[in-house]
């Protein structure tokens, strides 16, 4: 076999996998452990310092992006045509998921093969940003949970506080452009995966 001396991009040379968007391989980008926000760098595909995490904030989960997804124009459309807004886009981002896993992974940089069960409906400065919310497959704690209401509401309201927070600057008082519209279930965390899906395909796949 030839060997391969190139490493593929975390964005669009991971593939989703075969039962896509019900189970997913996602790129880990920064752990609850991170004192820093780690987050890829699309030009190079590394893993660069975004910034230090400011003050107390920590990510409550395991946090990185579903690959070979692109929250766009269906992205954007499908969360004005929700919340009742126009003119609502995407982030230009993939689409971001959190994982919940029991077991210890201690460092980013990693894929894992997941699975769904909820999201939450964010706003960023005007952009659809959403968040989806998947288990560890296989993982023995969270793996039986298999949609959002199973997760334990102290976890949610952490993930909510997170977001919420995560980029306020006691310093500036228009840091805080961030709402949380809403908490969904997974039939619409696949909705937003699939949309997210048609973007990327948009954007970088047809010609």
């Amino acid at each position: 076999m030839k060997p391969n001396y190139y490493v593929a991009h975390p964005w669009h040379g991971i593939e989703l996998g075969p039962k896509a968007p019900d189970e997913i391989d996602v790129f880990i980008e920064l752990t609850p452990q991170d004192p820093v926000k780690y987050e890829i760098d699309k030009a190079s595909g590394f893993i660069r310092v975004d910034r230090p995490q400011k003050y107390s904030n920590r990510s409550p989960t395991l946090y990185g992006f579903i690959p070979r997804t692109y929250s766009g124009e269906a992205s954007g459309k499908h969360c004005s045509d929700v919340v009742g807004r126009p003119n609502i886009e995407g982030d230009g981002d993939p689409i971001d998921i959190c994982v919940l896993s029991a077991s210890p992974i201690n460092h980013g940089n990693t894929i894992l093969s997941v699975i769904p069960i909820g999201g939450l409906r964010m706003i960023d400065k005007g952009e659809a940003d959403d968040k989806i919310i998947a288990v560890l497959k296989g993982d023995e704690v969270f793996g039986l949970m298999k949609e959002i209401g199973d997760v334990p509401e102290a976890m949610i309201k952490k993930l909510q506080h997170y977001f919420l927070t995560y980029k306020l600057d006691p310093n500036s008082p228009t840091s805080g452009t961030v709402e949380i519209t809403e908490v969904y279930g997974k039939e619409e965390a696949l909705r937003v995966i699939q949309f997210g899906i048609e973007d990327y395909i948009k954007k970088f796949v047809t010609v």
